[in-house]
């Protein structure tokens, strides 16, 4: 019987089974293990670029929650009372993380990444060479991709239930502007870069600028600008503006974000990165 065998066998009886016991713990146990050391992932893309989620692995962890009680830890002068105890091991992993910063056991973090005093939550996945900013989240199951700028209180939502749910992506070389919200599911694409402030879930439309075309849903694509924005709906009350997320400039594929030419290309467009 494989892992994901022996999970998905779990998940099946879990209402029936004593979870805590030494060999069901064992084998959920091997399935965090497996996402804190990057062997397994939530969710990656296919060939065609299309979302793909390993279910099992989320119920690997809904499981976890199940065959665990809070209890309390120290860490230097602060204190902790949760069912999963927190990361470890930053000095062989390669990963900075300043006072105050924490990740829960689950979460993978690739060499290079370097945590301000933010959190980041089981089931997460962070790209090497990422920062991820003063008091910003990555929610449970984010998948970060490399060299991403999670910009001070940056919220990544997360998703656990339901377990075929996709979560955030976040691909390489994007920057997320401060107190951005990408929620349920979205996806910012490779290179792009998000103002601040910007809401984007799968409700949220992105709309070009230049074409006035609505582009997509909660999906942003690579290599472009996009800030926060709102457009007119009538209604029998009136008028109203409801948000939007506005394409406002094409970048070359590969191009380095030069921020001071980004923030006077955006004080001429009259809105902040």
């Amino acid at each position: 019987m494989t892992l994901q065998d022996a999970i998905e066998a779990l998940w099946a009886k879990r209402d029936e089974v004593d979870l805590r016991a030494k060999e069901n713990f064992t084998t959920i146990a091997e399935a965090i293990d497996g996402l804190d050391q990057g062997d397994y992932r939530v969710a990656y893309y296919d060939a065609e670029g299309s979302v793909v989620v390993s279910e099992w692995l989320k119920r690997a962890i809904l499981l976890l929650f199940r065959a665990t009680e809070a209890e309390v830890s120290v860490a230097g002068p602060f204190e902790y009372r949760d069912k999963i105890p927190l990361k470890s091991g930053y000095e062989a992993l390669g990963v900075r993380v300043v006072p105050g910063a924490s990740a829960r056991w689950g979460a993978y973090l690739a060499p290079g990444v370097t945590m301000m005093p933010s959190y980041v939550n089981i089931g997460a996945r962070v790209g090497g060479g990422t920062m991820v900013d003063t008091w910003a989240t990555v929610g449970s199951c984010a998948q970060v991709g490399e060299r991403v700028h999670l910009a001070g209180g940056v919220g990544i939502g997360g998703v656990l239930e339901p377990p075929q749910a996709a979560p955030v992506f976040i691909d390489d070389d994007a920057f997320i502007g401060s107190r951005a919200m990408i929620t349920e599911g979205a996806r910012v694409g490779a290179g792009a870069v998000v103002g601040a402030g910007v809401i984007l879930n799968p409700s949220i439309p992105v709309i070009d600028t230049e074409s006035g075309e609505e582009i997509s849903r909660g999906i942003v694509p690579p290599w472009c600008v996009a800030v926060a924005g709102s457009r007119a709906k009538t209604y029998p009350g009136g008028q109203f503006y409801l948000p939007c997320v506005l394409v406002i400039k094409r970048l070359e594929v590969g191009e380095r974000h030069d921020k001071v030419a980004l923030n006077d290309f955006l004080r001429d467009a009259g809105v902040a990165l």
